[in-house]
């Protein structure tokens, strides 16, 4: 069996919530051995209450998605004894990440200067909504917060309503995956170098980041976006959303190949001599008209047969699919990216990595831990006795 990508490579997670612990898991999931450092009782994330079922269990579905293959050592990061524990493990890491406020792990004395020291391999990926440094640095950083003074939301919702966020933590996520792609990159580099360094990841950078389009349209051409409902941002007339007999169907259609095979396709080729859709243009100038054309055609059928049909005849789209429908999509099962692991609680079912491997890619192998399942194993790895781990526990170190 081949060697996952990020097998030997030990994490040290302090990570909570979702950004930090996405960013580890997509590691976890490629072979990394990651210990995911918790308070007594385990992380809020845990107890979310989508479902009092799973909230009960320490479980919650959230906390499930992102923590996959991970060990849990819980510990009171007040207590000397706990600095102690972290000292011995950070001696041996290759990777700390936490998302703290700036400053928090330096006033525990478990800061990037104190943990190099003993280790200067190690990599410390410090996650925060605003940076470590900037006037900004010290504020919280949650994800409507973000979407909001990103851009994101701004560009986000219909000019009628307003602004709207995301339907999904999506700079969560974004950042998670460039905490991600940071460390690989660190790692990597220290393959070169044999330095660790500090890598500093914030929510407001990284959401900028994936807006790169957006953000060269108004530095380069002046351009001040606006919100554009479901249009593309090719902002041409048939790349958006249409009703259709039973519910609604996003039209990809962005050129003129596919403009020509849409009208065919929907019965309207008499359309394509219509001198008022003459070209992209044309067709902007007259879009209420040709909206109302397209629709009526479209309201022959339900959505999921005009994207078959459609999707046939080269005119790109896709009718608005549920989470519940697409997990089970002929592509999705072909190609295995949802997993099912075993849990004591029955088989659960959960995403994995979003890429495909030729060999050692993404696997899940064990369901989230229960909140300090492998702190006994993880102190004994590192020399405590049965003796000093009672000790511990009875102290309210772990």
């Amino acid at each position: 069996m081949t060697a996952r990508p990020f097998a030997g490579v030990r994490i040290l997670d302090f990570t909570q919530v979702l950004a930090g612990p996405y960013a580890s898991y997509q590691l976890a999931l490629l072979g990394a051995d990651v210990i995911k450092i918790e308070r007594r009782g385990g992380e809020d994330m845990r107890r979310t209450p989508l479902s009092r079922v799973w909230a009960d269990r320490n479980m919650a579905p959230s906390f499930l998605a992102v923590n996959g293959n991970k060990k849990s050592l819980t510990l009171d990061l007040q207590k000397p004894a706990a600095r102690d524990i972290v000292l011995k493990l950070a001696a041996k890491a290759d990777v700390t990440m936490e998302n703290f406020r700036a400053g928090v792990m330096d006033r525990l004395g478990l800061g990037y200067a104190a943990l190099s020291a003993i280790n200067p391999k190690l990599i410390y990926c410090a996650i925060s909504g605003f940076g470590q440094t900037g006037p900004a640095s010290n504020e919280a950083g949650y994800d409507g917060k973000i979407q909001a003074m990103s851009g994101v939301m701004a560009i986000t919702g219909h000019p009628e309503t307003g602004p709207t966020r995301a339907g999904f933590a999506v700079c969560d996520v974004l950042t998670g995956a460039t905490g991600a792609f940071a460390i690989a990159s660190a790692l990597f580099q220290r393959t070169h170098t044999g330095q660790g360094q500090f890598l500093d990841v914030s929510m407001l950078e990284a959401s900028l980041a994936f807006l790169t389009t957006q953000v060269a349209d108004y530095t380069v051409a002046g351009h001040r976006q606006l919100q554009a409902g479901n249009q593309a941002i090719s902002r041409k007339v048939t790349a958006n959303l249409f009703r259709a007999k039973d519910s609604f169907l996003l039209l990809a259609v962005n050129d003129e190949k596919q403009y020509r095979a849409l009208m065919a396709a929907i019965g309207c080729a008499g359309v394509l001599d219509d001198p008022r859709f003459a070209d992209w243009f044309a067709r902007k100038e007259n879009e209420a008209a040709l909206r109302t054309i397209v629709e009526t055609a479209l309201a022959a059928e339900d959505a999921k047969t005009w994207e078959r049909r459609l999707n046939d005849a080269g005119a790109p789209c896709a009718s608005i699919w549920k989470v519940e429908e697409i997990i089970d999509h002929p592509q999705i099962a072909a190609r295995n990216v949802m997993q099912t692991v075993d849990s004591p609680y029955g088989p659960v079912r959960l995403m994995g990595s979003g890429f495909q491997m030729a060999h050692g890619g993404g696997t899940l192998d064990t369901i989230a831990p229960e909140p300090g399942a492998d702190t006994d194993a993880v102190l004994t790895e590192i020399g405590y006795g049965e003796a000093a781990i009672a000790a511990f526990k009875a102290d309210g170190v772990v």
